[in-house]
C-alpha cells in the first residue's frame, strides 16, 4: 500500500475533539478524517485476467439509508455450482474505511480466487457521524439480507445460484472483527433463517474491550452501556462465548500488534467459557495491527492467506 498523507496540524483552539490519527472533530461540527485509502469500482467482467479471476459489483440493501456491499464472485464458476459464503466486515475503528477501497478490495479480490467463495463485503455507515449501533445495525441487515436468499428467491442471482448457505463464514479484521463477532453472537442467539448455517468466524486482530474505560467508544457510542456492553467486551460474558454455535473460529494476531493482548484474552475467555467449537490461534512473529491488509504482498501475509484458505476450505 503506498504510503497516506501527513495528519494535517491544525489550530487546537478551533478542535472540539482529537482522534488522531483517524478523525478530528472541531467546535464548528466539522469533522476531518485521515488515513483514507482511494475507492475503486468493482470489476464486474467476464475476462479473468482484467479482474484477477474474480467478478465484482456493488448493490444497495437499504434504499433509507443507503447501506450495501460488494459482491465478489470467482470468474471459473460454474452454472450450477455453489460455494460456501463469506460476510466480510472491514476495519477501521469504526470511523473510517470502506468496502470500496482499494485495500479491501484487492484483500476481498484475493480471498476470493484463493478460496473459491462468493464474498461479500459490508458497507456499514461511520461514526462519528453515525454513532455506534449504526453499524452493528447496517451489519445484521447486511447479513439478513444474504440469508433471505437461502430459498433461492432472492433479489441477487449470485447467492441464488451460487451461496451454499450450508457452509457460511463470518469474517472482519479490527474493528470490523469486533462487529463480525457481534453478529455471530446475534445470528447464534435469533438465527438466520432455514436452511442457512453459520460454520465459521475469522477474526483478525479484533478489537475488543478491556474492561476498563475507552474514550474513542464512549464518544461515538450513542447508547452507551457500560464497559461491559456484550459488543465491547465479549470476554465479561461467559455465557454469550459458550453460546456461539459457530463449528470454529480462526483467531490471529501479531507480535507488535498493540491490541495483542485482547486477542489473547479473548482465547483464553473463550476456553474458560465452555463453548465446545474448534479455536485455531495464529500468533505471526514481527507484525504488526491488520499487516496482511495493509501489505498483501508480504510473506507473513501470503502464508496467514493460506491459512484463512484452509480454514475455510475444511
Amino acid at each position: 500500500m503506498d504510503s497516506l498523507p501527513p495528519i494535517p496540524h491544525a489550530d487546537p483552539a478551533l478542535i472540539a475533539q482529537d482522534f488522531v490519527p483517524f478523525f478530528r472533530v472541531y467546535k464548528d461540527g466539522r469533522v476531518e478524517k485521515f488515513l483514507q485509502a482511494p475507492f475503486v469500482p468493482p470489476s464486474d467482467s467476464d475476462d479473468p485476467q482484467s479482474t484477477g479471476g474474480v467478478r465484482s459489483k456493488d448493490v444497495i440493501i437499504s434504499p433509507e439509508t443507503q447501506v450495501g456491499a460488494r459482491l465478489y464472485l470467482p470468474a471459473t464458476v460454474k452454472p450450477d455450482e455453489k460455494l460456501p459464503v463469506l460476510i466480510y466486515i472491514h476495519g477501521g475503528a469504526f470511523v473510517i474505511g470502506s468496502a470500496f477501497s482499494i485495500v479491501y478490495h484487492n484483500y476481498l479480490t484475493s480471498v476470493a480466487a484463493e478460496a473459491n467463495v462468493v464474498a461479500v463485503s459490508i458497507e456499514y455507515r461511520l461514526a462519528p457521524e453515525h454513532p455506534i449501533p449504526a453499524c452493528f445495525d447496517d451489519s445484521w441487515a447486511v447479513t439478513k439480507w444474504v440469508a433471505s436468499h437461502a430459498n433461492r428467491q432472492g433479489p441477487e442471482p449470485w447467492f441464488n445460484n451460487h451461496a451454499d448457505f450450508s457452509r457460511v463464514f463470518l469474517a472482519g479484521d479490527s474493528a470490523g472483527g469486533n462487529i463480525a463477532h457481534y453478529m455471530a453472537v446475534k445470528a447464534s442467539r435469533e438465527g438466520l433463517g432455514d436452511g442457512v448455517k453459520l460454520v465459521g468466524l475469522i477474526l483478525a486482530h479484533p478489537y475488543f474491550g478491556k474492561g476498563g474505560r475507552e474514550e474513542l467508544w464512549e464518544y461515538i457510542t450513542s447508547d452507551f452501556k457500560g464497559w461491559d456492553d456484550p459488543r465491547l467486551n465479549p470476554m465479561a460474558s461467559s455465557g454469550l462465548l459458550s453460546g456461539l454455535l459457530c463449528e470454529k473460529i480462526l483467531l490471529c494476531t501479531s507480535e507488535t500488534d498493540f491490541i495483542r493482548d485482547r486477542s489473547l484474552h479473548y482465547s483464553e475467555a473463550l476456553k474458560k467459557s465452555g463453548w465446545r467449537g474448534e479455536l485455531e490461534v495464529v500468533d505471526v512473529e514481527k507484525e504488526g495491527h491488520v499487516f496482511h491488509i495493509l501489505n498483501p504482498s508480504g510473506d507473513n501475509a501470503g502464508i496467514l492467506m493460506k491459512r484463512l484458505v484452509s480454514f475455510l476450505e475444511n
